[in-house]
């Protein structure tokens, strides 16, 4: 497939200040990064499908050192992925090619897009879960919601005012919206994780094992009306699990690195919440972000791209009707991605990185 060539930039780079500080100091090495966070975001993860394979199928592969993987929704889905292979790349496309496959006729319930989303993360999975769970390099931490009050109804009656309740107390108080959900940290191992106090909501460690791995994985990626809440899930609290975007959407959480957090993002912006997307006031936690590498597409590259923009769950309706449309638009994303994870491994090789930082959500 030809690429659409150009010499604008097609990433932006920005960062917190001790990331600044750190990266003039010592440049981009593999070495240094030790926590990678994974954004909710369903299909734009194929926009940046190029830049994974590069970051970790390249040059995280430089420096063999311990790094945690905190991943969202489809977030999750992308370290999961990383995590069961040798060879991240194939994985990754993989993924990309199974969830370009994906099709969701017009009135499909929410039971049955549930049953799809697990038939193709047992397609993507096989019987690589003890791979995931006994990586050697990487530790997979998958980020839920456990529902509260009328986020706990599987009905769409309930879940919609739930959903109406939930949307009119974020707009007024993010902490506030803990009366809806809590926050669920899915993880191997006793060890602490590399974040701080997380007093802002009521959060559960969840212990990640062979047992519950494609629980917490379909959970995770269970957009409330969209797919079914999942209820049988060995060793967590009893309840209702969802989409951990709706509550940690590009995840500002309070991280606790001693080199570099690697973040290959949809968008140079770090969004709290879910619901936090039309308030433009409502953004990450410098002080939360400050150890941070944001690395997202430019706005140049996305106005290259067919539709100038990343695919996104309202393709589906734009191309109701015309599967073979959308797949070929969202193959023509993934191809054209390849130019994310070209310039990235070109910035570190020439160093040129530098003189592109930005100050991260600034």
């Amino acid at each position: 497939m030809a690429a659409i060539h150009s010499s604008a930039p097609s990433l932006t780079l920005r960062a917190g200040s001790e990331a600044i500080a750190h990266l003039r100091e010592h440049g981009l090495r593999p070495e240094d990064v030790d926590l990678l966070p994974g954004a909710a975001g369903g299909p734009k993860a194929l926009g940046i499908n190029g830049l994974d394979k590069a970051v970790f199928g390249d040059f995280l592969t430089r420096a063999r050192v311990p790094r945690t993987l905190i991943g969202a929704s489809i977030g999750s889905w992308r370290f999961a992925a990383i995590s069961m292979s040798q060879d991240p790349a194939a994985a990754l496309d993989r993924l990309a090619e199974l969830y370009t496959r994906q099709r969701f006729p017009k009135g499909i319930t929410a039971t049955d897009v549930s049953r799809r989303c697990a038939a193709m993360l047992s397609e993507l999975l096989q019987d690589r879960d003890q791979h995931i769970l006994r990586h050697s390099d990487y530790r997979l931490v998958i980020v839920v919601i456990r529902s509260r009050g009328l986020m706990a109804h599987q009905g769409p009656l309930g879940l919609g005012l739930g959903l109406a309740g939930l949307i009119g107390t974020n707009l007024f108080s993010r902490r506030a919206t803990g009366l809806f959900m809590e926050r669920g940290l899915v993880c191997s191992g006793d060890a602490p994780l590399p974040l701080g106090p997380l007093n802002d909501f009521t959060t559960h460690r969840i212990p990640l094992s062979a047992d519950n791995l494609r629980a917490a994985l379909l959970a995770s990626a269970a957009i409330p009306m969209v797919l079914d809440g999942v209820t049988e899930f060995p060793g967590a609290p009893e309840g209702v699990y969802r989409d951990g975007g709706m509550l940690d959407y590009h995840l500002d959480l309070p991280y606790q690195s001693n080199g570099i957090v690697l973040y290959p993002h949809f968008t140079d912006r770090v969004i709290p919440g879910w619901f936090d997307k039309p308030l433009r006031w409502r953004n990450g936690d410098p002080h939360r972000l400050r150890r941070m590498l944001l690395v997202s597409p430019s706005p140049e590259y996305l106005a290259s791209l067919p539709h100038g923009k990343l695919p996104d769950r309202t393709d589906f309706k734009h191309y109701l009707g015309d599967d073979a449309g959308r797949e070929q638009y969202w193959k023509t994303a993934i191809a054209e991605s390849e130019r994310l994870g070209d310039e990235f491994l070109e910035l570190v090789e020439t160093g040129k990185w530098e003189e592109r930082l930005k100050v991260v959500n600034s």
